[in-house]
């Protein structure tokens, strides 16, 4: 037994020494109700959380992460943890560096499916045809290139559209199809037969330029650990131990990767939610979630059920209209909060209609006592936002628009990384295109 005069430790000094506390011992365990804490201690083999919105999915995955370090089981850079953006990841870095001091900082392998595959692919660059320094070109780049492809085989650009291309290579490779694995059926979506033999055209063209676009970063690495088996072993035998969040928005290739990489020991923890997998439209396949427990045998779901977000009306609503949805495992959040207001249903005749009803319900709030900075208007899709513009425009009332092209989506800041990419690699033809005119110089 420990001597009570003996002075406390840090969780970093326990993590460092090398000592086993038991499980309930970790001060981060106490604050987490029963379901969290039982995934939080449910370290070995497969487990499968599943997490309905606003139970504390996130909190739930940092103690288990820091559980893992803190009992000795695995060193911080042994541990593989996947999230679905890199904000969730820098946000779980940092909570974990709070809870786990020095230790925390070793966690190496944290983040998106993309960024880690990027580290693993400029260690083997070699091995998959590229050099370390290969260039990841976004969508614009891509669509340029696979432009110049098609111009070349005298292919219509009209009738067959570049970015139509490149959505379709896009969905291969989120589905881990090389091209010669392209059903055949498939090559007659483009150009009456020759997507395929574009798709091939186009890989080949990547690796002459020295790039890779977001789909390979996973698909290059899929095929580095197939086709070297030693390469793989010695991923599976660093990664003892590996935590993926939203899985229920995995696609193929995503799953495969995760497959190959847990293979060996199955101690892969997935945190999801089958009734919020919303980016099938982008290749995520919900049945990755459905089918977990049947492709790792003696998997342990645990359901986080209660919900710290919503109050009962908004539960009851949500509730009544996914239950009509039979391709889902099934929970039933539950939650302390009162009922609150209920739930509105109102239609409207199109878009205009419905700015106008928004409008006269926020200046009527206005008029009760609330401040419009406590008012937030949430769309679907970006376009629907013209109509609500103008309406707050016309009637006056102050708004701020969240949200809009993203940084490095920007021309301006396309044209300067492209500058930069130049500056270092002499012969990217495509930076090189982007900016010979930009500015204009009438080349």
């Amino acid at each position: 037994m420990t001597d009570q005069s003996e002075p406390k430790m840090t969780i970093s000094q326990r993590a460092m020494i090398g000592t086993q506390p038991a499980a309930d011992d970790a001060p981060f365990l106490h604050s987490l109700n029963p379901e969290q804490r039982e995934a939080a201690m449910a370290l070995e083999g497969p487990v499968l959380v599943l997490a309905g919105a606003g139970t504390g999915k996130t909190r739930v995955l940092i103690a288990r992460l820091a559980n893992l370090v803190y009992s000795r089981r695995a060193r911080p850079y042994e541990i593989l943890a996947v999230t679905f953006t890199n904000k969730a990841a820098h946000e779980m870095r940092e909570r974990c560096e709070r809870i786990l001091g020095e230790a925390g900082s070793g966690l190496q392998w944290l983040g998106t499916f993309h960024s880690l595959s990027a580290k693993l692919l400029r260690r083997h660059a070699e091995l998959v045809g590229l050099k370390s320094t290969f260039t990841i070109i976004d969508t614009d780049d891509s669509i340029r290139l696979l432009k110049q492809i098609i111009e070349a085989e005298n292919i219509d650009t009209k009738r067959w559209t570049p970015r139509f291309l490149a959505s379709l290579i896009d969905g291969w490779k989120n589905r881990a199809l090389v091209p010669s694995k392209v059903p055949k059926g498939e090559a007659f979506q483009f150009a009456d037969g020759k997507g395929v033999a574009l798709y091939q055209i186009y890989q080949t063209r990547l690796k002459t330029l020295n790039c890779a676009d977001f789909g390979d970063l996973l698909l290059e690495t899929i095929n580095m650990f197939q086709q070297f088996p030693d390469v793989l072993t010695q991923y599976q035998q660093k990664f003892k131990y590996i935590l993926v969040d939203e899985y229920q928005d995995t696609n193929v290739a995503q799953y495969l990767w995760l497959r190959l990489l847990a293979a060996g020991h199955k101690n892969l923890c997935v945190v999801g939610d089958d009734d919020q997998s919303i980016y099938g439209w982008r290749g995520a396949e919900v049945e990755n979630i459905l089918r977990f427990s049947r492709d790792f045998e003696g998997t342990k779901t645990i359901r986080l059920e209660r919900n710290y977000r919503s109050t009962k009306h908004i539960l009851g609503a949500a509730s009544g209209i996914i239950a009509g949805n039979s391709a889902r495992l099934g929970k039933t959040l539950w939650t302390d909060e009162d009922g609150g207001e209920t739930v509105k249903v109102r239609g409207v005749w199109d878009g205009e209609a419905e700015a106008r009803l928004i409008s006269d319900d926020m200046e009527s709030l206005k008029s009760s006592g609330m401040n419009y900075q406590d008012m937030a208007v949430l769309v679907r899709a970006s376009w629907q936002m013209r109509a609500f513009e103008d309406r707050f425009i016309m009637v006056g009332l102050p708004y701020k628009v969240i949200g809009g092209p993203r940084f490095f989506e920007r021309a301006e800041i396309r044209d300067a990384h492209a500058y930069l990419r130049l500056i270092r690699h002499t012969d990217d033809d495509l930076a090189f295109e982007r900016v010979v005119n930009q500015p204009r110089r009438g080349v």
